[in-house]
């Protein structure tokens, strides 16, 4: 659970609850990570659909938000499992002539109605926990398939292994999807971020773009995490949770401002003396995407390697 969550449901206050984890886990009854806390074993162990759903909802929502801009009409892209990608597909109804595949049930159930969105659903076996179909069969169907972008979540995301997950079944599905995309998008809110769990699924340098929201001021980890993100060439765009991230939209997004229908961007503040710099001096744009730098090597490799794709 994040220590947001958790001073809501104890009506305290974060700090009173970072001292008590604290202690909780000198006692060996959990273990910290970056934001929040999980029981012991946390690198295998994962929580339930029902337990997630309820974790940093007003974040999951901002960042579906934000992802849907970067669909336009009419493309094909795969989205992976997870209670953010539900949240996502819930706005990638509003888009026509969209062609989904996924292997999430929660998915495709929130794109059963769009009549405007053709739903392509992989083969597997049901994986009850997060309503998702796995193994050799979800793996094959994929076999073959080309699209522009993949969407995925995940347990964990650090600069050095990028995203992971608890669950070995998953993590072959989902480097199925990425094997299938042209770009590869990743929707991880703060608390996730500088968490690594057993199984990689999408190495850092796969990465295209993170898709996040800001984190809080006192955490200077998660900001940390995003600053070495940046630096490997990871666009990195940060959605608002206020009144105006709330807000849908679609269509491309690369850099127009925040307004009417369109959720708010902001850039994370870097902590100590790298704050709004890269190495080298270089400021970042200011364009509501962090990692778009100028005289980026890794941003510059990364728009060859997309031209590269798209040519074929």
């Amino acid at each position: 659970m994040s220590l947001r969550e958790l001073a809501r449901v104890v009506q305290t206050s974060e700090v009173t609850v970072r001292r008590d984890v604290r202690a909780l886990e000198a006692e060996g009854l959990l273990d910290r990570r970056h934001g929040g806390a999980v029981l012991p074993g946390g690198f295998t162990r994962e929580s339930g659909f029902p337990q997630k759903s309820h974790l940093a909802t007003a974040e999951k929502t901002a960042i579906a938000d934000l992802a849907a801009t970067f669909v336009e009409e009419g493309e094909a892209i795969v989205v992976g499992a997870g209670t953010t990608t539900q949240e996502l597909a819930r706005r990638l109804a509003r888009i026509p002539g969209l062609t989904v595949v996924t292997n999430s049930l929660l998915v495709a159930q929130a794109l059963a109605h769009a009549n405007r969105v053709e739903v392509v659903m992989t083969g597997g076996t049901l994986r009850g926990s997060n309503y998702a179909l796995v193994g050799s069969g979800a793996e094959q169907s994929l076999q073959g398939l080309r699209v522009s972008r993949a969407f995925l979540s995940g347990s964990g995301l650090t600069a050095e292994r990028g995203l992971s997950t608890s669950n070995m079944l998953s993590a072959s599905v989902d480097r199925a999807l990425v094997q299938a995309a042209a770009e590869v998008v990743v929707l991880a809110d703060h608390t996730k971020l500088g968490t690594d769990t057993m199984f990689q699924t999408v190495p850092t340098d796969v990465i295209t773009r993170l898709v996040t929201d800001e984190p809080p001021a006192h955490d200077d980890r998660a900001a940390t995490e995003l600053q070495a993100l940046a630096d490997q060439g990871v666009q990195i765009a940060v959605a608002g949770t206020g009144a105006s991230g709330n807000a849908g939209g679609h269509g491309s997004a690369g850099g127009e401002p925040a307004g009417p229908g369109r959720p708010q961007r902001r850039d994370v503040p870097l902590p100590g003396p790298r704050r709004g710099q890269v190495p080298g001096g270089q400021p970042f744009r200011t364009a509501g995407v962090m990692g778009e730098r100028e005289q980026s090597p890794g941003a510059e490799r990364e728009r060859a390697r997309v031209a590269d794709l798209r040519r074929r």
